[in-house]
């Protein structure tokens, strides 16, 4: 097991000290019949706070059949945080857990050291379909504990003149998301208004990066992008979004995560070692648990020595 080879991602925090504005373009991935762009992991930039993982699905429409319904499939060493803009999602796991999202509330699974979940838009849906997919790393002194579901119906949102800021992971002034984790972090969902300036306040021991969603949106007079990561640095006391049309973007961050890992397929690992015992648990049908709310197949792990990308909700 010592010269075990797995493909996977060895991610390790940049941890900057000062301001910075660096851009780092997603890249689009066909998952089945979703393409996603993903912005986080990218080359260069691997981890922003606990945060490890960032996929934008959508905006899209459709008619039968759904582009998401992702499988029963593993996790073990993340939470997943899954946040809508449109549509609704309907999330099953080995806990026994069926629950129903839409936008304005979030999901958030903590695998720990293991746990199977599956996800698919309901039958009864709007036929529109818009959020984002990220994954946070679990500290090692909380990877191994017990999966734990939470949903939140509806989180909390600070508004202003200039726009809003729904605050769906950590804390916002005097708001804080009741889900928890484990690192220090923050996720927010920000609107600004047409013709507004939005000032948003940060954690100068954090640093952060932006995701254009939609609309125009610029950073103290510098236009962003959709679909690419803007990189902020740390030791910023706030930033000053502004939009001529009105625009929305993603706003995460939190301290420098201070540990390596390794990402493969559904798992965020330490060792090469820990994640093939996770794949022949998975496959062998040990640790896991089953998903007897979802009434589709389970997918199969890939090969270790495959790169082999997350699910496109995962």
């Amino acid at each position: 097991m010592a010269d075990l080879t797995v493909a996977a991602e060895t991610c390790v925090a940049l941890g900057a000290t000062e301001h910075q504005f660096e851009s780092f373009p997603g890249r689009d991935i066909a998952l089945g019949a979703l393409t996603v762009t993903r912005v986080l992991p990218v080359k260069g930039k691997r981890l922003v706070g606990p945060w490890c993982f960032l996929d934008r699905f959508g905006p899209l429409t459709f008619a039968d059949p759904s582009p998401m319904d992702i499988g029963a499939h593993p996790h073990m060493g993340l939470q997943t945080v899954t946040w809508l803009l449109d549509g609704e999602l309907v999330h099953y796991d080995s806990l026994g857990y069926e629950s129903l999202l839409r936008p304005g509330g979030v999901n958030v699974m903590t695998s720990g050291a293991a746990i199977a979940h599956a996800e698919r838009t309901p039958a009864k849906n709007s036929g529109r379909l818009s959020g984002v997919q990220l994954w946070v790393a679990l500290p090692d002194r909380d990877r191994h504990m017990s999966a734990l579901f939470q949903h939140v119906e509806r989180v909390p949102l600070d508004e202003q003149r200039g726009g809003i800021v729904q605050v769906f992971a950590g804390s916002f002034s005097a708001l804080a998301s009741p889900a928890t984790h484990h690192s220090g972090i923050f996720g927010g969902d920000v609107r600004v208004h047409p013709g507004a300036a939005l000032d948003v306040p940060l954690e100068v021991a954090y640093e952060y990066a932006a995701l254009v969603l939609n609309g125009d949106c610029s950073l103290e007079g510098q236009p962003l992008q959709e679909r690419v990561l803007y990189y902020l640095g740390a030791n910023r006391s706030g930033v000053c979004f502004t939009s001529r049309s009105g625009g929305r973007l993603l706003l995460i961050g939190g301290p420098p995560f201070p540990e390596k890992i390794l990402m493969w397929w559904n798992f965020v690992a330490r060792t090469p070692q820990e994640i093939a015992g996770a794949r022949s648990d998975w496959e062998e049908r040990r640790r896991f648990g089953d998903v007897t709310g979802y009434s589709g197949p389970r997918l199969a792990a890939p090969s270790l020595i495959k790169f082999a990308n997350p699910n496109p909700a995962s």
